[in-house]
């Protein structure tokens, strides 16, 4: 089965999945709206300012790396003309005002955020898919198949295929 994910440098990718940021920022807009695994890439985000934001009962979260961390849902996608809007969300994406690009920046708005148990697989650029056939797990309706359900679903791969989740 094909899934749609997203990759972000720790510790974004598991502030988002937490709920503690609900606005992640590109360079680069889209028209994608819907569920997207949330990938953990496996290079951490240096700046010291975005590892302020981790709170200590997620300091073994961010620390996996190079696989799928969670699952939420992508509404909207903001573009932000200039400093003053980019400022305005700032308690949404939790980034400094100093790394605003004056040729503008988007923000992709998301719902719904839910930590699954880690999954090792590579990442990418931009929106990538996932062939994930073994997984036999339904992510396009979140409403029928909820996080409860989804977590089980990984766990019971994971016990499964005899790996670790």
């Amino acid at each position: 089965m094909t899934y749609h994910a997203l990759s972000l440098k720790q510790p974004w990718a598991t502030l988002l999945v937490h709920g503690l940021k609900t606005i992640e920022i590109r360079s680069w807009r889209t028209s994608y709206r819907g569920s997207l695994l949330i990938h953990a890439a496996r290079i951490d985000d240096p700046c010291p300012e975005a590892w302020r934001h981790v709170p200590p009962h997620l300091l073994d979260a961010v620390r996996l790396k190079g696989g799928v961390v969670g699952i939420a849902d992508l509404t909207e996608c903001r573009f932000y003309r200039n400093l003053t809007e980019f400022v305005a969300d700032a308690s949404l994406h939790l980034n400094e005002p100093e790394w605003f690009d004056p040729k503008g920046l988007y923000g992709f708005c998301f719902e719904r955020p839910r930590p699954l148990p880690y999954r090792q697989v590579p990442g990418y650029v931009r929106i990538f898919s996932l062939q994930l056939d073994d997984l036999n797990l339904s992510l396009a309706s979140p409403e029928v198949v909820g996080p409860d359900a989804v977590s089980r679903r990984f766990d019971s791969l994971g016990r499964s295929l005899g790996k670790r989740t």
